[in-house]
């Protein structure tokens, strides 16, 4: 048997050979640190057999797979086994890894909480001491479900009856004792590769997530290889939730949810006036870029939307509105828009358009709509009503490279003004569920994949992740704590112009199908504001900043000074407020600082005496005495990007 090695070495190994065979054969330091092997690319079990001539990696634990295979190990065969000797009269239900960890869903009569969590963290370790063996047996439907039968597990038995597979169940054990398990695997052949973890957090979860259904006790849990590792993580985990920008949210005093409107922001004075310098801010931008702005409807009828797909493919994400026109026979179906494409498409078809109009560039702030289920909505990050920066650009095949290159200068300017000088990009291809024809995915394909080769950016292909319409682009970019952040897109799409009847014409005189860019920088202004308050832990860049400076009175004989000092800054475009409330300075100072207030003017005899002020800027503890008009001067500069 021949396994061909990512090098392109070919080891000749004896039939029925195993992951472990392999890498015993390539060095036995590989085979010391080999959890799981990918063979034809799937992940499999280390001491599966290879059945034929195939290609093969062997996946250590020091990698990104290990570390996925030990958490998912850690949750399918250390957490659930733990939770079954602590919860006898419990029942297991699923234990996949999420991102930086994993968790596990049980129905259980007892409660548990964070309190317990010590106690069950105390079992796994206790388990993972054993460093048990990890064997798995193949089995039909028929002997999985009497297996978990006979240990009385309702929900493992529900997942095997509800499944296509007829055979080759998994059933993984511990040096075959009574625990076992259903799970796809790969699980660590051992548990001695176990690394570091810690369990964080209890909540509740729907059986498959649908609220008639049982609710589940569900129990997080983080893994990593070292507890240096572990404990930079759970540092990492303490600083977002200083910067949460939910609590700060509420401390600047910028924005509210309540129960009448779930995922819908009720905004503030002050956070209103993020959102607008932020909009005005990348107008600013948008226009001096050759886009010009429109706007349409928010309620469009379901004729256009079946038209453009979004009825089959998108339908259970979109609000449905329904409406008994006068003297009408039938309701008339319409729905709040959850993208804004469509719209701009008809606006386009407005006049024939030649090849000498294009590119055409149309931004919109659109506010959209979509229905998320209550369990995934999180501040502003995910919201049911939003507004993109959205954008579609119609243009020739010809032109795709060099709007390209031209929306990643724009999105890298924006991106730098904001505190954002890095990010990374994805190219996704095609999902499973599409619009168009296989030919027309590829050529959209070969296009954008060209036009980012070609321009020399650095991208990471995310197979099976693009749009419903077409391939795109994602941009991430990183924040101050290290956090990943996909928030700019740039969506290539052959088909919606088709279906929507856009056309142009050509130098041939002939008429022709535009492409049709989606693009969109910041995602949406609701998410990217929460992202930006947690950068920069509320502190905001001055020109951002919804109150830029406020002037605070020591005593009441300096108000008119102080009332002059605001109108001296308002004057200049400083958003100024005053404070002559009878109260101490040091109170004052508290307060405004805690709502992130860039500076703190604060004005007693002396400074109205000398014509001076006293600034204090956040996050400092000392104050600076100025003359009031170079004070002025000096931070009216600050207010540029």
């Amino acid at each position: 048997m021949k396994i061909t090695l990512p090098d392109k070495s070919v080891r000749d190994l004896p039939d029925g050979s195993s992951g472990y065979d392999v890498a015993k054969d390539i060095g036995p330091g590989l085979a010391k640190s080999a959890v799981a092997i990918i063979v034809n690319g799937e992940k499999k079990d280390l001491h599966d057999i290879i059945e034929k001539d195939s290609t093969a990696s062997i996946i250590t634990i020091d990698s990104e797979d290990g570390l996925e295979i030990m958490r998912h190990t850690l949750a399918a065969q250390v957490l659930a086994k733990a939770l079954k000797n602590l919860y006898p009269k419990s029942y297991l239900a699923i234990g996949p890894t999420i991102e930086d960890g994993f968790y596990y869903d049980i129905e259980t009569s007892q409660s548990i909480s964070v309190d317990d969590l010590e106690k069950i963290e105390k079992e796994m370790n206790k388990i993972i001491s054993s460093k048990s063996s990890i064997t798995k047996r193949i089995a039909s439907k028929k002997d999985a479900l009497k297996v978990f039968k006979s240990l009385e597990e309702p929900y493992k038995q529900t997942i095997i009856n509800e499944s296509d597979q007829k055979d080759n169940f998994q059933l993984y054990y511990q040096d075959q004792d009574s625990f076992v398990d259903l799970c796809k695997g790969p699980h660590l052949p051992n548990l001695s590769f176990i690394g570091s973890f810690k369990l964080t957090k209890v909540s509740g979860a729907y059986w498959k997530g649908d609220s008639k259904n049982t609710m589940l006790t569900r129990i997080y849990g983080t893994a990593w290889n070292s507890d240096k590792d572990l404990n930079k993580h759970l540092n990492s985990i303490e600083e977002a939730q200083k910067r949460d920008h939910r609590k700060l949210g509420k401390e600047m005093d910028l924005f509210h949810f309540q129960d009448e409107a779930p995922g819908m922001v009720f905004w503030h004075p002050d956070g209103w006036t993020i959102y607008r310098q932020l909009q005005n801010f990348v107008r600013q931008k948008i226009e001096s870029n050759g886009y010009v702005e429109i706007n349409t409807p928010l309620v469009i009828d379901r004729k256009l939307w079946e038209a453009s797909g979004h009825w089959d493919k998108y339908r259970e994400n979109m609000f449905i509105t329904e409406i008994d026109e006068e003297h009408a026979n039938e309701k008339r179906v319409n729905a709040l828009k959850p993208m804004n494409c469509p719209g701009h498409v008809q606006i386009y078809n407005q006049g024939i358009k030649s090849y000498k109009d294009l590119p055409l560039r149309f931004a919109e702030f659109g506010a959209c709509h979509r229905y998320e289920p209550s369990g995934t909505m999180h501040g502003l990050m995910r919201v049911r009503g939003f507004t993109q920066d959205d954008g579609h650009i119609f243009c020739t095949e010809d032109q795709i490279e060099s709007e390209t290159g031209l929306f990643i200068n724009l999105l890298s300017d924006i991106y730098a003004d904001l505190g954002f000088k890095d990010f990374n990009i994805k190219l996704s291809t095609r999902p499973e569920v599409r619009v168009g024809s296989d030919k027309t995915w590829d050529k959209a394909e070969q296009a954008l994949e060209s036009a980012i080769k070609n321009l020399g950016y650095p991208y990471k292909l995310d197979e099976g992740d693009g749009a419903f319409y077409g391939p795109k682009l994602d941009f991430v970019l990183t924040d101050a704590i290290g956090r990943a952040w996909q928030c700019g897109t740039f969506q290539l799409d052959f088909n919606l112009a088709d279906r929507l009847d856009a056309e142009f014409v050509g130098e041939d005189g002939k008429k022709h199908i535009p492409v049709m860019i989606h693009r969109a920088v910041l995602g949406s202004f609701e998410r990217f504001i929460g992202i930006l308050i947690e950068n920069y832990s509320g502190k905001l860049p001055f020109w951002l900043a919804p109150k830029q400076v406020v002037v605070a009175s020591i005593v009441s004989e300096v108000n008119d000074y102080v009332m002059e000092i605001q109108e001296l800054f308002k004057n200049k475009g400083i958003r100024t407020e005053v404070d002559l409330r009878n109260e101490k300075i040091s109170y004052k100072v508290r307060e405004h600082s805690s709502k992130k207030v860039p500076i703190i003017l604060a004005i007693g005899k002396n400074e109205k005496a000398n014509n001076t002020v006293s600034i204090r800027r956040i996050g400092s503890n000392d104050s600076k005495v100025m003359d009031l008009n170079k004070a002025v001067q000096e931070i009216t500069k600050e207010n540029t990007i």
